[in-house]
C-alpha cells in the first residue's frame, strides 16, 4: 500500500490512479516527475513542443505522454482522458511570450479565450483548471510531492543575515503588497529604498536591473499573494536566480516559507554558502 507522499495532497486521494504532469520548462517538472515515481504512483505527460525538456519526454514510453503545441486545450483534455488520469499537475512556466506569439489555440481555447474579461495568467490557468476538473481530473496544488523542497522559516544558510530587522520586514511588505496588487511577486530593497520590483519581465530580469544599483545591503524578496492559487501559481527560486544574484551583485534573500520552492534545494543552498549568499526564510 502506498503511503501518502505529500501534506498537499486533498483528503480522499486515490494511489491507484495515475498522476499526469502538464509540464513546462526546466527542472520543476522533471524533480516532480521524478518524486512521483518515488512514490510509487503512476505517471503520465503533458508535454509541449519547444517548452518540455527532452530527456523528459524521453524518459516515458509513447503512450504515457502526449506532445501538443502551446494553447491546444482540447487536444490536452483529450490526452487525460485517455491517460485515464485521476489527478493533473502543473509544474514548470511556460514562455511568457507565447501569450502573444507561437500561440496555438484550439477551438477550444479560442472559446476560453473569448470568454475571459480579463487575460492574464491567473484569469487563463484558471479557466483551464476548470476545464480539466470539469472532466472529472483533480488539479492538485503544484507543491505537491515536492514537500523537502520548500523553504523554511529562519535562516538555511549559514552565518548571519546582512540586513537589518527593520529592512527585512520594509522589503516583505513591498513584496507582499506587490503581490497583492498582481504586479510580481519579488522586489529588490535596500536599507528602506525600494531598487526594483519584478513584473511581467520575470525574476531574473529584475535582478538585472537592481544590480545597475549600489547594492551592498541589497536583499531580493519573494512572496505570494494573498489569496494564491497554488495549483497553478507557485514562486520557485533556484539556481538560475542564484546566479542572477550574483552578477547583480546581491549577497540575501528572503523566501515564504513553505510557499516559495526552492528547486534542488540542496544545490542552491550549497551554491548559495559557497557564494556567500544567505538565504533566509520567512512566515
Amino acid at each position: 500500500m502506498v503511503t501518502q507522499p505529500s501534506s498537499f495532497l486533498p483528503a480522499g486521494f486515490d494511489p491507484a490512479r495515475p498522476v499526469a504532469l502538464i509540464a513546462g520548462q526546466g527542472v520543476y517538472p522533471q524533480l516532480v516527475a521524478a518524486a512521483v515515481r518515488r512514490a510509487g504512483l503512476g505517471l503520465r505527460l503533458v508535454a509541449f513542443e519547444e517548452e518540455t525538456p527532452p530527456e523528459l519526454v524521453a524518459s516515458l514510453p509513447e503512450d504515457h505522454r502526449a506532445i501538443l503545441k502551446v494553447g491546444q486545450i482540447g487536444r490536452m483534455l483529450k490526452a487525460l482522458e485517455d491517460f485515464g488520469a485521476g489527478y493533473a499537475l502543473m509544474a514548470g512556466q511556460i514562455s511568457p511570450r507565447r501569450l502573444f506569439r507561437g500561440l496555438h489555440p484550439d477551438l477550444k481555447a479560442t472559446r476560453l479565450l473569448l470568454s475571459l474579461k480579463r487575460r492574464n495568467a491567473e484569469t487563463i490557468f484558471g479557466a483551464i483548471a476548470r476545464e480539466i476538473e470539469a472532466i472529472g481530473v483533480g488539479l492538485l496544488d503544484a507543491r505537491s510531492f515536492l514537500d523537502d523542497q520548500l523553504a523554511t522559516d529562519g535562516a538555511m544558510t549559514k552565518g548571519r543575515l546582512p540586513i537589518e530587522p527593520e529592512h527585512l520586514a520594509h522589503g516583505i511588505q513591498i513584496a507582499r503588497e506587490c503581490a497583492r496588487l498582481d504586479i510580481g511577486q519579488g522586489c529588490v530593497v535596500r536599507q528602506g529604498t525600494v531598487l526594483a520590483v519584478e513584473a511581467y519581465e520575470g525574476t531574473d530580469e529584475m535582478l538585472r536591473r537592481a544590480g545597475e544599483f549600489k547594492t551592498d545591503h541589497a536583499l531580493f524578496v519573494k512572496a505570494v499573494k494573498p489569496r494564491q492559487d497554488f495549483r497553478f501559481d507557485v514562486p520557485c527560486f533556484g539556481l538560475r536566480t542564484l546566479e542572477a544574484m550574483k552578477t547583480a551583485g546581491l549577497a540575501a534573500a528572503a523566501l515564504e516559507a513553505g510557499r516559495v520552492i526552492m528547486l534542488d534545494k540542496p544545490a542552491v543552498l550549497r551554491e548559495a554558502q559557497k557564494a556567500g549568499i544567505y538565504l533566509h526564510g520567512f512566515a
